[in-house]
């Protein structure tokens, strides 16, 4: 999966981030960054931007480009050295809340303006998922974030659990919500989706998996005014309603010992909705489907609505490429935080450009091709580079947008002719064994 330029991304977010005091009402007081200096708090988030953007992401790498005048950085002053000891430190003093706010302002921006979803008009829907990365080995994270073990002992990675509300339809990213996977602070999935309820807008729909169909995350939902579409195990659906009945039934959900998420409940609690059973057209998968939702949508409307939670597959793919969240780089738990804040604001701008070529055109962002349109933006960005005026840049803009229109994925009709297979590679080098402890 090829990046966008990160001079194309970081352009969009300075029109997104029009306000001229933008960054004055971000700087604390009090901060080492109030003095004049060269790596100035806009300098430092925009080059952190631009490492998530980067193939390699180093250090090295952003330096350079801000001593070029490249990346959407604007030209650097003359006696700006290549070393990074200067932004390593400036990157240690920046404040997390920073990186906080400026996740956020681009979320509240581009909320306003990027499609909607077409099933349900003028209310977003969000999937919610989890998934887990693996972080540099340093005393500080293993202590916050235990490695996995087993009965060989422990392993050398630290671990971390995240969770992410995410645009069914355009793939925006909400502010992440994380905690250590192993150890006695240990969190569930579940538990972190309460932390991120309240970051949805009021008319948002949460969308969920068989992980997420628990009581404790449809409570929550519905004390936060919003509607829920989860998927349940057959199980917890036999205790719900009864399965020989209608496949549409009006059931009252009361919650079990197992559906708390360890979060406390109103006594007594319980959730009035609709619990359906959906057969599978597929011969593979002769189970039917099981949902519980407090929408007053047909039985139809409701299987194409879970349909579109397969988007968030492909989009925690696209964070952890895109932004290259597998090449953690922070050795610290503070700069850990910084860096994933950064990383989804980044995220988030490269959808953007994905939506602002789909708005123009007229299709759902899905159905524009992610590589074909990132390698198109790569390959006319001089252009964009050597505009000098605001109509020219309109103009390549423009341009852009028309060439994108060719990559319109087809609508598949029938299955693939050929299996997906990888081929398994094989490792140049041993694997690392511990010492026997005598």
């Amino acid at each position: 999966m090829t990046s966008p330029h990160p001079s194309l991304v970081l352009q969009v977010f300075e029109r997104l981030c029009g306000d001229t005091r933008f960054w004055e009402k971000l700087q604390p007081p009090g901060t080492a960054f109030c003095r004049h200096r060269i790596y100035t708090l806009a300098v430092v988030v925009r080059l952190m931007m631009v490492q998530r953007l980067l193939q390699g992401g180093s250090l090295s790498q952003a330096v350079q480009r801000f001593v070029q005048g490249r990346g959407g950085l604007g030209p650097a002053p003359s006696a700006v050295s290549l070393r990074t000891g200067a932004y390593c430190r400036a990157r240690q003093k920046l404040p997390t809340l920073v990186s906080i706010q400026v996740l956020d302002a681009i979320v509240e921006r581009l909320q306003g303006w990027l499609p909607s979803n077409p099933i349900l008009a003028n209310r977003p829907v969000f999937v919610v998922d989890g998934s887990t990365l693996t972080l540099p080995h340093t005393a500080e994270l293993r202590k916050a974030y235990p490695p996995c073990h087993n009965q060989h002992g422990q392993s050398h990675w630290p671990i971390l659990r995240m969770v992410v509300l995410q645009d069914a339809q355009t793939g925006l990213a909400l502010r992440p919500h994380w905690g250590p996977l192993n150890g006695p602070g240990a969190v569930s999935e579940q538990q972190l989706v309460l932390q991120a309820m309240h970051q949805l807008p009021p008319p948002a729909v949460v969308l969920g998996d068989r992980n997420f169909g628990v009581f404790g995350v449809a409570w929550a939902a519905h004390q936060h005014k919003h509607p829920v579409l989860l998927r349940l195990t057959r199980q917890r659906a036999q205790r719900i309603g009864s399965l020989t009945g209608p496949q549409d039934q009006s059931v009252v959900w009361r919650p079990t010992r197992w559906d708390r998420c360890g979060g406390p409940l109103d006594s007594p609690a319980a959730l009035p909705g609709r619990l359906l059973c959906v057969p599978s057209a597929d011969p593979r998968q002769p189970e039917p489907f099981y949902f519980f939702t407090t929408l007053d949508l047909a039985t139809e409307q409701i299987f194409q609505l879970y349909g579109l939670r397969w988007n968030v597959e492909t989009d925690l793919r696209s964070i952890k490429r895109t932004v290259h969240l597998q090449q953690i780089t922070g050795r610290s738990v503070a700069m850990l935080h910084k860096e994933l804040y950064l990383a989804i604001a980044a995220y988030n701008l490269v959808q953007a450009v994905i939506c602002l070529a789909a708005e123009r055109i007229q299709v759902s962002p899905r159905r524009l091709s992610f590589t074909n349109v990132f390698t198109l933006l790569e390959t006319f960005l001089p252009d964009l580079s050597a505009a000098t005026t605001p109509a020219a840049w309109n103009t390549g803009w423009d341009r852009i947008i028309q060439l994108a229109t060719s990559y319109v994925l087809p609508q598949r009709t029938k299955p693939r002719s050929y299996p997906r297979y990888v081929w398994r590679k094989s490792s140049g080098f041993p694997f690392y064994k511990a010492p026997q402890l005598k």
